[in-house]
């Protein structure tokens, strides 16, 4: 048997390295295609990896005891989110400073300075009244998983709540006007849990995902108190609906489906659009919504059917 012969890789030489580095180079700059706000002007943007460390710190700042180092008891405990807050806000502050040289390229660091500080310092004031949503949160996780034996199996092994931690964070961020870290912090979540949930996506209190995989929430839904959802749940927009906020002016489109409160809805649904479901109504699972449904009403699509197999069926099988 004859040993195979090695593949010759292509050797570059400095000289065409040269010249591809230029022609990278010249690419950046035709795709940037005169946006303001493009990478190649210079501008440093918010980082994916920092903001992803620092949702980690933030989590472990609201449940210390669960999401913290271990060391951590009852007693030390008040000391460490104290000294995690002040590093981490800090860091959290240098990026959104990022976001605003993005979105007003001629601000000055003074100004630039203020405002993120304005928008940390109103974050970090809600976070008492967030970590008090997420705590329902995950009581509505327990009370709903007959599978679940405490609320700290919940915290600690339900990527939905890892999503919806990062999600009502991120909400709050978008809400003060640093989209583009809230943006890509529910990006973090997405690829950590595959949940798919918008920062502009209004939320309600005690809300419970189930498993969670391949939910998608997008950025004008609005979903009330005590919700459940189960896996391959949308809340899409309508295809037909094109115009977005940018189209008119930054105003208030409404393009993705109202959830009211008490509604259930079961695996594989897709709700499109800007419709309405009714409080205390069930979502049946698979079915694909584009119309409201009324408060105290079930959808379901219609029952599989259960035939027999005739001979010719067996055969045709067998082949």
């Amino acid at each position: 048997m004859t040993e195979a012969k090695p593949i010759e890789q292509p050797t570059v030489l400095p000289r065409d390295l040269n010249v591809i580095v230029e022609g990278l180079r010249r690419a950046r700059l035709d795709s940037g295609g005169g946006h303001p706000n493009h990478a190649e002007r210079g501008v440093r943007f918010p980082s994916r990896q920092a903001l992803a460390r620092i949702l980690r710190e933030l989590g472990a700042a609201l449940f210390p005891l669960r999401l913290g180092p271990p060391e951590l008891t009852s007693g030390n405990e008040n000391r460490w989110v104290e000294e995690t807050l002040e590093a981490t806000l800090a860091q959290l502050t240098a990026q959104i400073a990022l976001e605003i040289r993005i979105v007003h390229p001629w601000i000055d660091s003074v100004e630039e300075g203020e405002r993120a500080d304005r928008i940390v310092g109103s974050f970090a004031a809600a976070l008492p009244s967030l970590r008090r949503a997420l705590a329902q949160d995950i009581a509505a996780g327990y009370a709903n998983d007959p599978a679940a034996r405490s609320v700290d199996e919940v915290l600690l092994s339900y990527p939905s709540v890892a999503a919806i931690i990062h999600h009502r964070l991120a909400h709050r961020l978008h809400a003060l006007g640093a989209e583009l870290v809230a943006r890509v912090i529910a990006e973090v979540a997405h690829g950590e849990t595959g949940i798919d949930i918008h920062p502009g996506a209004l939320i309600g209190s005690s809300f419970f995902i189930d498993h969670g995989t391949g939910i998608v929430i997008g950025e004008t839904a609005v979903i009330g108190d005590r919700v459940r959802m189960y896996q391959g749940v949308t809340l899409g927009g309508e295809p037909s609906v094109t115009g977005t906020a940018r189209d008119v002016g930054e105003a208030f489109v409404r393009r993705h489906p109202t959830i009211e409160d008490d509604v259930v809805i079961f695996p594989g649904a897709v709700l499109l659009g800007p419709i309405t479901i009714g409080a205390r109504s069930r979502i049946g699972g698979n079915v694909w919504l584009r119309s409201d449904v009324p408060a105290d009403h079930v959808v379901e699509v219609p029952e599989p059917r259960i035939l027999p197999r005739t001979s010719v069926e067996l055969l045709e099988y067998k082949d």
